[in-house]
């Protein structure tokens, strides 16, 4: 004989020991030919929904399970409980995703619009938790489906197409055991283009920022780009690099995001294209320790125009990224990079999530996901951190 599926909902102004009520009532059919197969419970706003999924082998179980409900104080103060029989549709079939949405807000709009895709990619979504409401709106859904690559395309054109920032993962604990973030300096963690303030400090700022947006928009070799910069800056006095530092703006929710990741045992590392000389001090303060910056000569308290040691380009923060994952022991696949610029781009690439914060569409096109809010913690619901685990100290 074919087993029968009931679906028990009980839903209300939530209130002390329904749950165990329900579960009593529950206890006392359990046994071989009734069998408790899913529970699943979500409160909005003070408003519960409480389902249980009973399997039995007689239609009878029915009647039994509405009378063993009506034995508790469940149905009272406005709660409702109702036994359902319902028919398993057809799964669908495939492995799970995360999709991560994010925007300033979060209309009924663009949600349609995703939930439009999902459904012409054959695909259904089985949960949904909203990850934080500010800064931004942040929702987290687990989807199913047979074709990951449509899926994908369908979500990120609706994304593109109503201002979501999107990022689709593969589902499992693997995405909380991305223990390596790697992130760009110049215009990431910082607001500022170091090698820009230097130029201003040297009275070149124009030519220094002409060569810098070249290279970031990939004009220029970034290794020659920043040749031709630090020539300009011959003759500057060193301690000019103590005001630059001094005047350093952190991106908003930087802080956050440092302490937030060292807080739950991730690591992170700072790979830039800019000079130690500024950055370390401020890095040592946030306590980074994983760092791979650029050199300045400096010469009878001047600089003299040159780098030393082999310049940090787009290829060697690839390199860096590499090496900073063997030291702390992690598979590339367990790491995130986030940069802006083209001489990000490698890095983006090779980590197990690459994420474009605010990024030239050259970027983009290279990254997983891209963030256009303003806010660097934002980068940590695409781990499924939440706010309330932000916040949590």
């Amino acid at each position: 004989m074919s087993r029968s599926t009931f679906l028990v909902t009980v839903s209300g102004p939530d209130r002390r020991g329904v749950g165990a009520e329900l579960f009593s009532a529950l206890r006392d059919l359990e046994g071989e030919d009734v069998r408790l197969m899913d529970v699943a419970q979500i409160t909005i706003r003070g408003t519960l929904v409480l389902c249980a999924e009973v399997s039995a082998e007689s239609p009878l179980t029915h009647d039994a399970l509405v009378a063993s409900i009506a034995k508790r104080p469940i149905a009272k103060d406005g709660m409702t409980a109702s036994v359902v029989a319902v028919t398993p549709s057809d799964a669908v079939e495939g492995r799970r995703l995360l999709v991560t949405m994010l925007a300033p807000t979060i209309s009924a709009g663009q949600l349609e619009g995703i939930f439009h895709a999902i459904a012409e990619s054959d695909a259904t979504c089985e949960r949904i938790v909203h990850l934080a409401s500010y800064p931004v709106d942040c929702y987290e859904l687990i989807v199913i489906g047979p074709d990951h690559a449509r899926l994908r395309e369908a979500l990120t054109t609706v994304a593109d197409a109503c201002g979501l920032d999107l990022a689709v993962q593969r589902a499992g604990l693997h995405r909380r055991s991305k223990h390596l973030v790697v992130m760009d300096a110049d215009s990431t963690l910082l607001q500022d283009e170091v090698i820009d303030l230097l130029g201003a400090a040297s009275g070149r700022a124009e030519e220094v920022a002409a060569i810098t947006h070249a290279s970031m928009n990939g004009e220029i070799d970034f290794a020659e780009a920043l040749r031709q910069r630090v020539a300009l800056l011959e003759g500057l006095p060193a301690s000019v690099l103590d005001e630059v530092r001094a005047s350093l703006r952190l991106t908003p929710g930087a802080r956050t995001l440092l302490r937030t990741l060292q807080r739950l045992g991730y690591v992170p590392a700072v790979v830039s294209g800019g000079f130690l000389e500024v950055l370390g001090p401020l890095l040592e303060e946030l306590d980074v320790t994983h760092v791979a910056a650029n050199r300045l000569e400096i010469e009878g308290g001047v600089l003299t125009g040159r780098v030393l040691g082999e310049i940090v380009d787009r290829a060697g923060k690839a390199r860096a990224l590499e090496r900073f994952a063997a030291e702390v022991g992690v598979p590339l696949e367990q790491t995130v990079a986030v940069g802006d610029g083209a001489n990000d781009i490698d890095m983006i690439s090779l980590a197990g999530l690459g994420i474009a914060f605010n990024a030239k569409a050259v970027v983009q096109a290279h990254a997983d996901t891209a963030l256009s809010v303003p806010y660097l913690d934002a980068v940590l619901y695409f781990l499924g951190i939440s706010r309330e685990e932000i916040e949590a100290t």
